[in-house]
């Protein structure tokens, strides 16, 4: 009998691979002057920013990361009114990324963590920010596996082979992409409200967005809440917030209803803007806004993968090899309450609350004993009104704790998680003497992927049969089963088969269990 190799047949199964995260923090601080065209600063009523990114470059082991803060501020003007003063701050940052390869994927997301404005004088303000910037690298990875014996030689002794297959819960990675969604609609405002003169302030957020697979498309539904203070056409400043429901589908091939979504979401754009009503008045509020997703759908496979091959009538030598899947661990969306109260403040007495919200910031997340604990803040805004008529309009933040632990029974520091945290509800209400009373539900959509390290079979070679070592084996033996012994390992020890041992000690199923008494017979062949 001659050398010769077995075929083996093989299966390839996607798996997204997060090589690692970076997080790194960029502290942005510059000086603005008031221009010319616009009254003297006396006091910082809002502020907001929003971080713009360039595409990365990558150099060797390093992630170039370009883009700009976007920035806003509310202040009230020296001697009473509102103004909005707007700017940007370029920045660039070079991320370490040690082992990173061209066919890696880069993607950078952003949190601004803090953000500042302070009145230096009536005509300079003090813009200062933190960003967290998170570089994450990922690569697609082709996994194989022997999931079948091929067919057999068929000229000489053909091998009479024992095949022993495994089943894996799989999650292969089926889409990845991002896309765009964009969002149209106009706001009309009532007639017990004053037109539109000139908006001082935007606001722009999604809200309970959800999103699920459907054969070749994503299905979105969700609002996006509009908040917005104005001065009217007769003088007086106002405000108007509204939720905009919508729902559509985004184009996906490849895309399941079965399979499960990871899509994480963003505003990109948000354009907001007045233009008159059928009347020619001010009356109507234009929204243009685009949703970033990024999307990863998984797929669960049962795979069934060859783990082990003997032969009774010849020898045959198995080239392995560890190969890398993942399994789905946990797949679930958990509830977190906030409930604390807020203090306004004493300067004057508030009137009403006029706009809150609330922004999810995660500070540690950690995987315990089967459990992801979590750990953050609720920073929680709320403007209102006072009877103060030199400053009518006030605001505060206020970040207020959270912990959360979601069970994932078997969850290891390998294991790889993606979390999207939502802000679902939000009530202020006043409580007297300035406080008000914060309720919150965080949303936690979580799902966990456990590597699975598995010894695969690449290749199966057929070699002579070692008759020295069969003639030194017994024809015959008892056999008393040891503790961890399976049917299978004691049948090619014993170089014969699970049905010939079944069939011996009249056994009824494959189980066998420590102690017990089997009688096997040493096999040469079947013929």
């Amino acid at each position: 009998m001659h050398d010769r190799m077995l075929e083996l047949v093989k299966r390839n199964i996607h798996m997204n691979r997060r090589k690692g995260q970076i997080n790194t923090q960029v502290t942005l601080d510059d000086d603005f002057i008031v221009p010319d065209t616009m009254s003297d600063a006396e006091q910082v009523i809002l502020d907001a920013g929003e971080i713009q990114l360039e595409p990365v470059k990558l150099q060797t082991e390093k992630v170039i990361v370009r883009g700009k803060l976007d920035f806003h501020v509310l202040y009230r003007r020296e001697g009473g009114g509102l103004q909005t003063l707007g700017g940007m701050i370029p920045f660039e940052e070079t991320v370490n990324v040690p082992g990173l390869a061209d066919q890696d994927d880069v993607g950078v997301g952003w949190h601004l963590e803090d953000l500042e404005t302070d009145i230096i004088n009536s005509r300079k303000l003090g813009i200062r920010a933190v960003v967290t910037l998170e570089v994450r690298v990922e690569n697609i990875l082709d996994a194989e596996a022997a999931v079948d014996l091929g067919p057999l030689p068929d000229e000489g002794d053909v091998p009479q082979v024992e095949v022993r297959k495994e089943t894996l819960p799989v999650a292969a990675i089926a889409v990845r992409r991002k896309d765009t969604w964009r969002l149209k609609d106009t706001v009309s405002i009532g007639g017990n409200r004053p037109a539109i003169g000139r908006i001082l302030w935007s606001e722009t957020r999604l809200g309970n967005v959800s999103t699920r697979p459907l054969d070749g498309q994503i299905h979105l539904d969700g609002a996006a809440t509009v908040f917005v203070i104005y001065e009217g056409e007769g003088g007086g400043i106002q405000w108007l917030e509204e939720s905009i429901p919508f729902s559509g589908e985004l184009e996906l091939k490849g895309a399941s209803e079965e399979m499960i979504p990871v899509i994480g979401l963003r505003l990109i754009h948000r354009d907001l803007g007045e233009k008159p009503d059928e009347d020619g008045e001010m009356r109507e509020l234009e929204i243009d806004a685009v949703i970033e997703l990024d999307m990863r759908l998984y797929e669960e496979q049962e795979l069934e993968i060859l783990s082990d091959l003997y032969a009774i009538n010849c020898e045959l030598s198995l080239e392995t090899e560890e190969a890398d899947f993942d399994e789905i661990l946990a797949r679930n969306t958990g509830k977190c309450r906030v409930a604390d109260s807020v203090s306004l403040g004493q300067d004057s007495r508030v009137l009403q609350i006029c706009h809150s919200f609330g922004t999810v910031k995660l500070d540690e997340v950690e995987a315990g004993e089967d459990m992801l604990s979590m750990d953050g803040v609720l920073e929680v805004r709320l403007l209102y009104l006072t009877d103060d008529d030199s400053r009518p309009i006030q605001s505060v933040t206020e970040p207020l704790p959270f912990h959360y632990e979601a069970e994932v029974p078997g969850i290891s520091q390998d294991a790889v998680w993606y979390l999207e945290p939502a802000v679902e509800q939000l009530t202020s209400v006043m409580t007297g003497q300035g406080t008000v009373d914060v309720k919150a539900v965080i949303s936690l959509d979580l799902l966990v992927l456990h590597p699975l390290r598995v010894r695969v079979i690449r290749s199966a070679q057929e070699q002579p049969l070692d008759a020295e070592r069969l003639k030194r084996m017994p024809g015959i033996v008892g056999y008393l089963v040891q503790e961890g012994d399976t049917l299978w390992d004691i049948a090619r020890r014993f170089h014969t088969t699970i049905g010939d041992i079944m069939e011996t000690n009249d056994l009824a199923s494959e189980q066998v269990s420590p102690g017990d008494s089997l009688i096997l017979v040493k096999e040469l062949s079947r013929e």
